[in-house]
């Protein structure tokens, strides 16, 4: 099991929240008083439609961007009280566009997610923190690879080995299989299900509902910059909430062996 050498808080216990949090941008509400909290132990996904606030309450909690009212609060304590280091060393995030313009190898990509620990104790790790997220994300045979020789979806997964070599209690990951194929879809939100087992708190934006309702603990759908609905996913994902929410008739039906939620598109005749 993962071992968090930084923040983390109990099991159970809320890592990270935000409480009525309104973000504007040119007199529009992005996201109009969003209350969530993120929960130790826990993979809480946010899903809704393009421009429902999802990316923008991410970057709320992660103190990236401030919100215009509202309180978002790390480990009890409001946002913009913490330094960039505490707070780099607390959270890590992982946004959609992860641009990388010179040819550094992957390992050295990787390696950036470890800047926050210089001069602590915790730098005694970096070596084995480096070594874990490259085999975690499949990249050790890349490892010597100019980033910019790598696809799309490699580029994607040496993003996230960054992020998970940071090795904070708080992780917050935006769309972060939207360039993968199906078998590193599924390995993507097993690593964020193995983060929460060991403790982090874990929020991930997804488009995919399928994934959401198939991995997260916790749904939260959002629309129009509000909170719909929030809860576990067989709770959240109904038909009659997503076909709503989506503007377009969805089904939804258990998965014979799990249980989860299975979220389709209504084709042919009863949809597009």
């Amino acid at each position: 099991m993962k071992q968090l050498h930084a923040f983390a808080a109990r099991p159970g216990e809320v890592a990270a929240r935000a409480r009525e949090v309104v973000v504007l941008a040119r007199g529009n509400r992005l996201v109009d008083g969003v209350s969530v909290d993120l929960v130790a132990g826990e993979v809480l996904v946010l899903v809704g439609p393009n421009g429902a606030g999802k990316s923008t309450l991410l970057a709320a909690l992660a103190g990236d961007r401030a919100a215009d009212g509202g309180v978002v609060e790390i480990a009890g304590r409001p946002v913009a009280d913490w330094s960039p280091a505490a707070l780099a060393r607390t959270r890590a995030v992982l946004p959609q566009h992860n641009p990388v313009a010179f040819p550094f190898p992957v390992r050295a990509v990787v390696e950036m997610g470890r800047a926050p620990w210089r001069g602590t104790e915790d730098e005694d790790h970096d070596e084995a923190e480096v070594a874990a997220a490259l085999a975690d994300t499949g990249l050790v045979e890349l490892a010597n690879r100019p980033h910019t020789r790598l696809s799309g979806g490699e580029q994607a997964r040496a993003a996230l080995a960054r992020v998970l070599a940071q090795g904070t209690g708080i992780l917050l990951l935006d769309e972060p299989t939207a360039a993968l194929d199906v078998r590193h879809q599924e390995q993507v939100m097993a690593l964020a299900r193995g983060r929460a087992d060991a403790g982090a708190a874990v929020l991930v934006v997804l488009h995919d509902l399928g994934l959401a309702a198939a991995h997260a603990d916790r749904v939260a759908v959002l629309a129009d910059g509000r909170l719909i609905e929030a809860g576990p996913p067989e709770q959240v994902c109904t038909a009659e909430l997503l076909t709503q929410v989506y503007r377009h008739p969805v089904e939804v039906f258990p998965h014979p062996r799990t249980g989860k939620p299975v979220v389709l598109p209504v084709r042919g005749d009863g949809g597009v």
